[in-house]
């Protein structure tokens, strides 16, 4: 019997090879197959490919690699999506162990004392009975691929969440990127405030002594107030955003707040890759951590089809179990024991489920659909974003250089009238204005400064920001070198 119970089960995984997912394909993408007609984009050779580089290569500074790996090691929320990968892995190890019998081992003893009143002799007796057995457990024969699509849909949902992992982990990089440079600008534009008001508090009280002895007037006096005070307002705003900005730093890279820790690179210090070459869409875009999400999440509604057709076939269960029993424990692996099976086949044919398999089955086909939707609008989101960003890589390069010629303009002009109202030409007031226009000017070019090196943080974002490297063992040693550097250096930074 023990052969026959092996055989049928050599026989059920024979049959079970098969499945009733639909075959899948690919959707199509309505991106265009090339950046060229995208504004901001020009093939320059010897461009570095976004795909093919690291976040340690983009970021070359190691003051700010430090603050990257900080933020990868202790940022709360990334440590939630690497448990959720944990979690959708420990689901796809349940879903796998269906396909495979359940063996297990039972022993049980029985010991039964009848009274004299219950005995047909009229005398009381005991009796004992020991068994062990081995077998299976309604193990259900996978005819029709129902369980292996269940197991499909597993997997695909475990490797949808490696790919969310990998968002997370990309947005964080670029969040952190852009939290440092907001710091940094905010930083510069307090330094300039702090300038500007020491400037114009100088002047302020030259004024006002020359007010005493009658060579200003009342109204060149206020002006130069007018200024002072405007200044001092910007620099408790900006004073302000300072500290804010360092606390969402703090918060990205998961530590306790201490300014010890900050690099001391300015705006003007940095360091990141300019030259990045968007590719083509059709290996830029799939290389996207949402996208590869959005398609193990198709493929998972795609084999869900084949589970709720699967549901229509009949489904056959074995449970067997082969032993033996005795009447004395120490005989019971003995010869003296007596041999013990069992084999329960069970089979059940769906005939009348008031529509609940034809309604799930569609459920299923709605769900697929849902999920080709929104893959294709994955796809397209992707498009806008890299277009989008490319178009500003190139406006905000001029629109930086434009900008650094209207401030020398507006400096030329401050030189002048300065000169001017020092030989006794003009009025205070003409040096006012020109101070006030090349301070709003100098505010102005380092929020485009900003903006520029924000451009190139989400252009390196959204054309996958090196997921691609992540995901693969195609890593040289320089960068595993690179990176045990960085880990170590940050290990330090946290005992600190």
């Amino acid at each position: 019997m023990k052969h026959k119970l092996l055989s049928s089960l050599l026989v059920g995984s024979l049959l079970s090879g098969c499945t009733m997912i639909p075959e899948y394909s690919r959707p199509d993408y309505s991106a265009a197959q090339n950046w060229q007609q995208v504004p901001g984009y020009e093939q320059v050779s010897g461009r570095a490919l976004a795909t093919q580089m690291d976040w340690t290569s983009f970021y070359s500074s190691p003051e700010f690699q430090m603050v990257i790996a900080a933020a990868l090691k202790n940022n709360r929320d990334l440590k939630t999506s690497a448990l959720n990968i944990d979690e959708a892995r420990a689901l796809y190890r349940i879903e796998r162990s269906d396909i495979f019998p359940n063996v297990n081992f039972n022993g049980d003893g029985t010991i039964v004392k009848s009274s004299d009143e219950s005995s047909v002799t009229g005398q009381g007796a005991k009796s004992k009975l020991y068994e062990a057995n081995i077998g299976i457990a309604a193990y259900e024969i996978d005819l029709f691929g129902r369980i292996r699509s269940e197991n499909e849909v597993a997997i695909n949902a475990y490797l949808a969440t490696e790919e969310a992992h990998a968002v997370v982990r990309t947005a964080l990089i670029a969040e952190t990127a852009n939290a440092y440079f907001q710091l940094l600008a905010d930083q510069k534009l307090l330094q300039l405030t702090q300038k500007t008001l020491d400037a114009q508090q100088s002047a302020y009280n030259i004024l006002s002594q020359s007010l005493d002895k009658g060579f200003s007037t009342v109204q060149d006096v206020a002006r130069a107030a007018t200024a002072v005070e405007t200044a001092r307002v910007n620099l408790h705003q900006y004073s302000r955003l300072v500290a804010q900005d360092k606390h969402a730093l703090f918060l990205l890279m998961g530590i306790a707040q201490d300014d010890t820790v900050l690099p001391k690179t300015t705006l003007d210090d940095v360091v990141i890759k300019e030259n990045l070459d968007p590719g083509i869409p059709s290996e830029v875009l799939l290389f996207r951590p949402d996208i590869r999400q959005a398609e193990y999440e198709l493929i998972a509604r795609n084999a869900n089809i084949g589970a709720a057709r699967a549901a229509f076939f009949p489904s056959i269960t074995l449970t067997g179990t082969y032993g033996f029993a005795s009447q004395d424990m120490g005989e019971l692996f003995s010869s003296n024991a007596s041999g013990a099976w069992s084999f329960l086949p069970q089979i059940n044919i769906p005939i009348f489920q008031g529509g609940r398999n034809e309604a799930n089955l569609e459920l299923a086909k709605i769900r697929k659909e849902k999920a080709v939707i929104n893959y294709e609008r994955t796809i397209q989101v992707a498009f806008k974003e890299v277009s989008d960003e490319l178009a500003a890589r190139e406006t905000l390069e001029q629109q930086l250089k434009s900008q650094r010629k209207l401030v020398d303009a507006a400096q030329t002009v401050y030189d002048i009238s300065n000169a001017r109202y020092t030989s006794g030409i003009d009025s205070f007031l003409s040096v006012l204005d020109a101070q006030r226009e090349l301070y709003t000017y100098q505010q102005q070019e380092i929020q485009i400064e900003r903006q520029r090196v924000s451009n190139l943080v989400n252009l390196y974002k959204v054309l996958g920001g090196g997921a691609y490297l992540n995901r693969t063992d195609e890593v040289s040693k320089d960068r595993s070198d690179k990176q045990d550097t960085i880990s170590k250096d940050v290990t330090i930074l946290m005992n600190q």
